[in-house]
């Protein structure tokens, strides 16, 4: 028997609790894994809810990231071995391959083994966030050396690293915030600008930042009334990745932005990098090459016990962190 977190029913952390179960040996193409460090993302927040793309089928288990040890593998699964600490990318159904446990099965294709610099706490909180920035901003919108790129909602764990991977090619980012009390810590964080949306002329200041020209890549998870402000303020040519809805209202068309300037308005969501082997191939070689090299670093917030994984993801869900919720197993 081996603990997991899982819910039984749709609603707020209090749902989540501890079961014993038994979990069966991996399928053929499956790795098996102790459980060291467990990342927590905001999709397990909204699966939780009932507001995600994937539907529960109680009792369910959730997550999307974890770090460990090998424990085992299955028949079909090679270029690993037993004691091999790895960490996992989030796959395509966290329901069925749920990492909030003690220990848990994968497919294999979403193991890799994190650089030794790293701690499972930190090969924990790496995965979801840096495959979705660089699915957006190297795969898709190909950002280059001293191109802007804006950055929105810059504190949660995907900004930050959106903001690192856009700085290790070379690019100056522009950060937004709602207030001012993240601004010092988005500056330490490596953006080269930081807008406090609340406080501020957005488009004045972008306006100002870039010279007149707007940014030519826009990384954003709000959406909404929001997307209108932010296709005024880039570049001829640019493109606008969308990869959240946290705004709760639909905005309207920037059809004069999008014509008068030739853009490209995207949804994006990192399944489209985690289904394609060979795009999920280059991820993990750009994301490893960078956590080894150190201009990727991952940012913690503050880690929790496994057995206070409701107090983390309450945490979590108060948006006062920047960067990544741990639990430790």
């Amino acid at each position: 028997m081996t603990r997991v977190v899982r819910f039984h029913e749709y609603g707020e952390p209090d749902v989540l609790q501890i079961d014993n179960i038994d979990v069966s040996a991996p399928a053929s193409d499956e790795v098996q894994i102790a459980v060291k460090a467990i990342g927590l993302n905001r999709a397990e927040v909204m699966f939780r809810r009932h507001a995600y793309l994937q539907e529960a089928e109680f009792p369910s288990m959730l997550g999307y990231e974890a770090s460990g040890t090998i424990t085992a593998m299955g028949d079909a699964f090679t270029g690993f071995a037993k004691g091999d600490a790895v960490s996992v990318i989030p796959t395509l159904d966290m329901a069925r391959w749920g990492t909030y446990g003690e220990l848990i099965n994968v497919p294999g294709r979403h193991v890799v083994k994190h650089p030794e610099n790293l701690s499972f706490e930190q090969a924990a909180a790496s995965w979801m966030q840096y495959v979705t920035a660089w699915g957006a901003l190297i795969e898709q919108a190909k950002l280059t050396r001293n191109e802007f790129v804006i950055v929105s909602a810059a504190s949660s764990s995907v900004g930050v690293a959106a903001i690192q991977i856009a700085r290790s090619v070379g690019a100056k980012v522009i950060a937004t915030t709602r207030t001012g009390s993240k601004v010092e810590a988005l500056i330490k964080a490596g953006a080269h600008h930081v807008i406090a949306t609340e406080e501020n002329d957005f488009a004045a200041r972008v306006t100002e930042i870039t010279g007149g020209k707007g940014a030519r890549v826009v990384f954003d998870p709000i959406g909404g009334p929001a997307i209108a402000q932010l296709a005024e303020c880039m570049a001829v040519g640019g493109i606008l990745l969308e990869y959240g809805a946290l705004s709760p209202d639909e905005g309207p068309f920037p059809q004069f932005a999008v014509l008068g300037k030739s853009l490209t308005l995207k949804g994006y969501l990192y399944t489209e990098i985690v289904s394609d082997d060979s795009i999920l191939s280059r991820a993990k070689t750009f994301i490893n090459d960078g956590l080894r090299s150190g201009s990727l670093d991952p940012l913690i917030a503050r880690t929790f016990t496994f057995d206070n994984i409701g107090e983390a993801t309450r945490f979590l869900e108060s948006n006062e962190q920047i960067g990544k919720i741990v639990v430790t197993v």
